[in-house]
Parts: C-alpha cells; structure tokens; sequence
C-alpha cells in the first residue's frame, strides 16, 4: 500500500515588511506585564531620578511601583474621591495630585499624609505640574480656572480665569520659571507667564485639547485633540508647523523619549503612534487591547508603560542586549566535527545507513487518511485556521473535490455549521487565488440546502451576503473589462508601426527597396 501524501497547500507570496532602525529599536521590548487597577489610568509619571520609579493614578488612589515590581511599593490613599495627575517634582522628592473635590495635595513620597493641601478651585482639578523653579505649583480645574500656588506658604499667587471650558492638561516650561501652558475643551492652548496678570499666547487648537507637550528646548509645542497632533513654533507667535492625522479616534495623550527626537502618542483607537520629530512621519506603531489613556516612557527607554480604560497597567521592559562574553565562552566543535561534518562527501567504499524520516501529519491530514471527509472539513473551519491560513481550509476543499466527496462532506450539517461554512465562502470568494474553488462549493452549498431556505434567519442572511458578496464582485469584473478594453482601444494607436516597403521605379527599371521608419 502506497504512503500517505499530505495535502498540498498552495503557498502564496508575501510582501517583505520593510525593516528600519526604529523597527528593530521599538520591538526591543520584552513581552508585556499587565496589572489590573482599581479603575481607568488618567496619569502615569516617571521619577526623573532613579530608581526611576513611576507614580499611576487610578480612581482614588495613587500608586508608586518600582522599576520591575508588579505590586505597588507605596500608595496614597487619602482622597474623598477620584485623584488626578500626579506629577513629580524635578527631584523626585515630591508629588502633586489634583482631586475630584477640587483640592491640590502635595505629597512627600517618603511619607503618607499631604504635606500642603491648596484649596481655591470650586470643581475638580484635572491637571497639577510643578514650574522649573520647583516652589510653584500650577493647576487647571472643570471651573475653567488656571491657578498658581506658593508650596512654603500654601497660598495662591494668581489666578487666571481665561478658558470658556474645562482645563484637562498642561505643562511647564523647564527653560523659563515663569512659563507654563493649558489645554482645555474650548479648543484653545493658553500661555501663561506668572508675571503678567494675563495669557501671553492664545492657539487655536481647533478640537477639544486633551493633552499639551512643550519640547525641551522649549522653541516647539504639541497639542493633540481630535484626531489631531499639531506642532506649534511658539517663538514665532504660534504658528502651525505641522498637523499629524493618523489616529481614528480622539488622540489622548503625548509623550517624549529620552533624546527628544521621536514623539509618542496614544489614542482611544487603541494604537500608540511614534513619530520622527525631524519629518513628523509615523516610524512605528504598537497595537493594544483597549482604549488609551494615558502613556509614559522612562529615561533612556528602558520602560513604557502604557494606562487603559479598563484599568489594565500595560508594562514593557527592554530586552537586555547580548554580550559577546558569552559567546565567546561556548563549547568548540569537536575535532572530528570539522573532519566529518554535515558536508561530508561519502566514499565508495562506505556503507551508508539511511535513517527513516517520521513525518508529523496535521490532524486534517490524519482525518483524510482514514477517509473521515466530514471531520476533515470540520478541522478546517475552526476561527484560527479560517482567520489566518485560510489557504489550509481551501487546500482541504479542493482536496475533498478531487476525491468526489466535498458534497457528502458539506451535508448534514446544523445551522451554526452552515452559518460558520457561509461565512468563510461569502468573506473569501472574492478573492482571486480561492474563486475556482470556492465558486464550487458555493454552487454545492446552494444545492443541498435550497430546500430549507427560509426556516433559518442567520442561514437566509448569510444567503444574501454571498449573493451581495458575488454581484459586486461580478459588477468590478464587467467594470474592468469596459476599462480594459479602452485601454486595449488607447495602446493599439500608440502600437509601433511596421516598418513599410516603398517601391520606387527608376528610370533604369530596376525597383529600389527603401524602408522607412516612424518618426518619434
């Protein structure tokens, strides 16, 4: 009895993925750590001074985690209600959180209870930073007010009332003391300067701004509302230098790596977006579970770590690279390696011993062998192979239309089957390389199970679907065929001419040959 022969997949071409040196880089991390929160992750800020740990803001509660710990190693707790951006101070000393009761506590992170509690905003305070001379503290609060405090004297500098709309983010510039930003809801981005009683610089964002991002240097500002990221020179009064659209949902927060020179931003649609800040153009993308909302990356990015709606922590740590200590250190080759390796030639003398190579089947592949067509089929059609090898599935159908059993194969089968079965041919008959096949067992489908059209409504809707699926796939086909035939019409008048044969008679009788060719 002859072997078995395992069913031949057609393997299709692939497209080569186009490798960078930002692709190498940003897949450098290790496979994710996830921590479920007590509610969805409105902050998330590294310690600029190491250990580097980072401060998570979460429902009423403010978490501190270590640097590769998965368990919080402090916690602030003592909020009436939801706690807001908290922010370290330059030297990781203290931390400022907003509040849902329209506080701002400021926080050793030594110790447990607030060191200083400012009281003035009447709504909750969404954002909370602390200028560059590390003894101010600006906030923004849902009354739309813009404050300054004094952390020695606990007191209110200033206060500045200019938004129409919920203040939701800010910064601070780290080159002047004086100067920090707001973002709000009424689609504007205000520049503030503490010695003066009003804004210094008003952008008009165009969206609701939920979060605002100034350079280092200070020279360049980013905003992001909408779907929008938007850079903004602030040294010339503001003007819009660049307008990234590359989210499809509402951008939600920004971040910088460690050398300035890509801009990370995350959004509801779930993608983390990474930008080169010399040609604003998306370098790399990561992919999450759930909506983001908020996003930090640690010093020399070793770390990021990425907050979701759900309350889920998303931790990536780089991958620690190679050294070469290490593979200097292997074992060596045994001598007779290099005498007799893998391209060793034999002689005619030797006596050479084939070993007898086990081949693994696949479990439709077994089910064919013992001619279990309707199982094999099943194999088949499970959600993986569908999804992601559909070739497999129609490799097997092709094999069973060989065989003269793909109909006994498709009978027989519940609603859920058939519904499952529909759904794969309506999704894939369009597509070039599976139609022959596919075209087949769609005519089958038709025919076994037209008697009991109508008494299913999930059978009848996914009838309709392969009916709609093949009448516009037939509709391209006679609109390509229109178009290829004007093409056909447009490259016959631009064919090259023959050359053509001039007879000329002379005087003398003799006929001259003269070819001429087509002037270009």
């Amino acid at each position: 009895m002859a072997a078995y022969k395992p069913v031949v997949v057609q393997a299709c071409p692939k497209l080569g993925e186009r490798i960078t040196q930002d692709t190498l880089y940003w897949r450098g991390y290790k496979t994710p750590v996830q921590i479920k929160e007590f509610g969805a992750v409105n902050k998330i800020d590294f310690s600029p001074v190491p250990p580097y740990n980072y401060a998570v803001t979460a429902s009423s509660r403010i978490h501190i985690y270590g640097r590769y710990s998965q368990e919080p190693i402090k916690t602030f707790s003592r909020f009436r209600d939801a706690a807001y951006c908290a922010t370290y101070r330059d030297d990781g000393r203290l931390l400022a959180a907003g509040s849902e009761d329209g506080s701002v506590c400021l926080f050793d992170v030594s110790g447990k209870a607030p060191l200083r509690q400012f009281e003035g905003h009447t709504k909750p305070v969404h954002v909370v930073g602390f200028l560059s001379d590390k003894y101010r503290i600006f906030s923004g609060g849902d009354d739309y007010s813009s404050n300054l405090w004094d952390i020695p004297s606990a007191t209110e500098i200033i206060s500045y009332s200019e938004h129409t709309d919920y203040v939701r983010c800010g910064c601070a510039s780290k080159v002047n003391a004086d100067v920090f930003i707001t973002g709000s809801y009424d689609h504007t981005v205000k520049l503030f300067d503490a010695r003066t009683k009003s804004s210094v610089m008003t952008i008009e964002h165009g969206h609701p701004v939920e979060s605002v991002l100034l350079f280092p240097s200070g020279g360049l500002l980013v905003s992001a509302g909408g779907r929008y990221v938007k850079v903004w020179d602030v040294l010339k009064g503001g003007q819009l230098l660049v307008s990234l659209k590359n989210h499809h949902k509402t951008v939600t927060c920004l971040c910088l790596n460690s050398s300035g020179q890509r801009l990370l931003s995350g959004s509801l649609d779930r993608h983390v977006k990474i930008y080169s800040t010399t040609s604003y153009k998306v370098v790399h993308s990561f992919n999450y579970a759930t909506s983001i909302l908020s996003l930090a990356l640690s010093p020399e990015d070793e770390t990021i770590v990425v907050g979701m709606t759900n309350g889920v922590l998303n931790i990536k740590h780089r991958k620690p690279e190679e050294k070469n200590e290490n593979s200097q250190k292997k074992r060596q080759p045994a001598y007779r390696t290099y005498v007799k390796g893998r391209t060793y030639m034999p002689k005619q003398e030797d006596f050479c011993v084939s070993k007898p190579v086990k081949r693994v089947l696949r479990k439709y592949d077994k089910l064919l062998r013992s001619f279990q067509s309707s199982k094999a089929l099943d194999a088949v059609l499970e959600p993986p192979i569908m999804l992601h090898t559909p070739e497999v599935t129609v490799a097997v159908m092709q094999e069973l239309h060989r065989r003269g059993t793909l109909r006994s194969a498709l009978a027989g089968r519940d609603e859920k089957q058939v519904n499952l079965l529909l759904t794969f041919v309506a999704r894939r008959v369009i597509e070039p390389r599976f139609t022959p096949v596919l075209v087949t067992v769609a005519d089958m489908i038709t025919d076994i199970y037209q008697p009991v059209v109508g008494q299913s409504a999930i059978v009848d809707k996914q009838f309709l679907k392969l009916q709609q699926a093949i009448g516009k796939e037939i509709d391209y086909q006679e609109e390509l065929l229109e178009v290829l035939g004007m093409m056909d019409t447009l490259f016959a008048t631009f064919t090259k001419k023959r050359d053509t044969c001039l007879e000329e008679s002379k005087s003398n009788g003799v006929t001259e040959i003269i070819e001429t060719s087509p002037n270009y």
